[in-house]
C-alpha cells in the first residue's frame, strides 16, 4: 500500500467533498482501533442492522452519543439489546473539528458539536448501499475515518443513487469529509479489498468510523 512512485494528494471529489490520504499515521490508527473495539463489546455493542422491510445489512455497527436504527435516532439500542448508548468521547469531538478545519477550513469547523459516531465493521464481503446520510436536524460536515483494508468508496450526488459519481480507493488512516453542497449526497461501499490492511495494525477487514452533528435539543 505504500509502494507508489509518488505520494497520494488530497483531492476535492465535489463541492465540500473531499479526500485526505494518510491523514492519521499510524500510532493514531492504533489507539482508534483500540477505541473502537472497546466500544464493540456489549451491552449496547457492535450489532447486525436490520432495515424495516427485513433486509439485513452487511457490515455491522456499534454507536456513541446517539443510537442510529433505519431511520431514526435514540438513547438506547432499540432494535438490539435494549441499553443506553455508549456516551460520545469529547476527544472524539475535536478529533472530528480538525479533521473537518483540515478538509473544509476553519470556519466550517467552528462551532460544529460533534456528538454521534457511528462505527462500522465490514468483513471482506461486506458492502454499503448507496444512501443519504439525512437523518440529523444539524447540517455540519460529515466526518468519515478509515481503517484496516481499503474500499471503494463510492460518492455520488444529492439527487439520485446512479450516476454520476465518483469512485474513491480509501484506505487505512484516510479521511473523507462531505459537507456544504455535498452533505446530503448518496454515497456508499460497493466493495472492500480484502488483505489490504497496513500489517502492524492488527486488523482483518474494515473499520469506518463516521461522525456527525445530531443538532437535536438534547443533544450533549
Amino acid at each position: 500500500m505504500d509502494t507508489e512512485l509518488f505520494p497520494r494528494e488530497r483531492a476535492q471529489v465535489a463541492p465540500g467533498a473531499v479526500h485526505l490520504p494518510d491523514w492519521l499515521d499510524a500510532a493514531r490508527q492504533r489507539e482508534l482501533l483500540r477505541a473502537c473495539r472497546e466500544w464493540a463489546r456489549p451491552p449496547a455493542g457492535l450489532r447486525t442492522v436490520r432495515t424495516p422491510g427485513g433486509g439485513v445489512m452487511t457490515a455491522r455497527q456499534v454507536c456513541l452519543g446517539w443510537h442510529w436504527y433505519p431511520y431514526a435516532y435514540a438513547r438506547t439500542v432499540a432494535d438490539g439489546d435494549g441499553a443506553p448508548v455508549k456516551p460520545f468521547p469529547a476527544w472524539l469531538g475535536e478529533l472530528g473539528r480538525r479533521a473537518v478545519s483540515d478538509a473544509l477550513g476553519a470556519a466550517e469547523a467552528a462551532g460544529a458539536a460533534y456528538d454521534i459516531a457511528l462505527i462500522n465493521f465490514y468483513e471482506g464481503d461486506a458492502r454499503m448501499g448507496m444512501h443519504r446520510d439525512a437523518d440529523e436536524r444539524a447540517t455540519a460536515p460529515v466526518v468519515s475515518l478509515s481503517l484496516g483494508d481499503a474500499c471503494v468508496f463510492r460518492f455520488g450526488n444529492t439527487r439520485t443513487r446512479t450516476r454520476p459519481y465518483t469512485d474513491v480507493e480509501l484506505r487505512s488512516g484516510d479521511l473523507f469529509v462531505f459537507g456544504g453542497a455535498s452533505r446530503l449526497a448518496y454515497h456508499g461501499v460497493p466493495r472492500v479489498l480484502p488483505g489490504t490492511a497496513p500489517a502492524g495494525l492488527g486488523l482483518t477487514g474494515r473499520l469506518n468510523v463516521t461522525l456527525r452533528v445530531s443538532g437535536f435539543p438534547d443533544a450533549s
